[in-house]
């Protein structure tokens, strides 16, 4: 996810107390939203905060800094508060949000990244398959060939093809290839399908 700035305009310091720091994070100043979220990032009760602040966020130097600092606690409760916005309309907030839920894998493995793959939404499933990626192997291959089974958008499977070529285990093989067949009547799908079933059963036999 992307480095966090420094500003380069002298500001003061940022108040010391949650309350005047949620004040200053609604600042009309961009730096001082910057430098309260900093002094929020490891505050108790300060995630709760920065998340409750990034709908409304507009400065990208400031989001950065609180993607950063939730991604940095890592917690169930910091992922459900970027989950809402994978549904966002700002492409800007979706990415944020996707790199900071990606660099959290066990908190999100814990909370809710099953749920989010069997969203009614195919574009948060097809976020989902890229959250996954961060997983385990083991983890990864069982979640994946669990929708790859049943679901039926064409751009969902292709990332979930894609997911398993790249850290999906053994497990997946007799998935794929019954997949095979079920797109056979798809060239790109049955392509991916096949380089699939390839790499993985590679580093199957490079590994007995």
């Amino acid at each position: 996810m992307p480095l966090v700035r420094k500003s380069t305009t002298p500001v003061d310091a940022p108040p010391s107390g949650l309350e005047a720091l949620r004040a200053a994070l609604a600042s009309s100043s961009p730096d001082e939203r910057w430098q309260a979220a900093r002094a929020l990032i490891d505050m108790p009760g300060g995630i709760a905060l920065l998340g409750a602040g990034l709908a409304t966020e507009a400065d990208i130097r400031v989001r950065e800094v609180i993607f950063t600092g939730i991604a940095r606690n890592a917690t169930p409760a910091g992922a459900a508060l970027l989950l809402p916005l994978l549904r966002s309309e700002d492409a800007s907030l979706r990415s944020g949000a996707l790199d900071a839920l990606a660099a959290m894998p066990a908190a999100m493995l814990a909370g809710r990244l099953p749920e989010l793959l069997h969203d009614a939404d195919p574009d948060v499933r097809l976020l989902a398959c890229e959250l996954a990626r961060g997983l385990p192997s083991e983890d990864a291959t069982r979640l994946m060939v669990d929708l790859l089974e049943r679901e039926s958008e064409p751009n969902v499977c292709a990332a979930t093809v894609d997911v398993l070529a790249e850290i999906g285990g053994p497990q997946a093989l007799p998935v794929l290839q019954r997949n095979a067949e079920r797109f056979a009547s798809s060239p790109f799908l049955a392509f991916a399908i096949e380089i699939a079933v390839k790499r993985i059963s590679t580093t199957l036999d490079a590994g007995r």
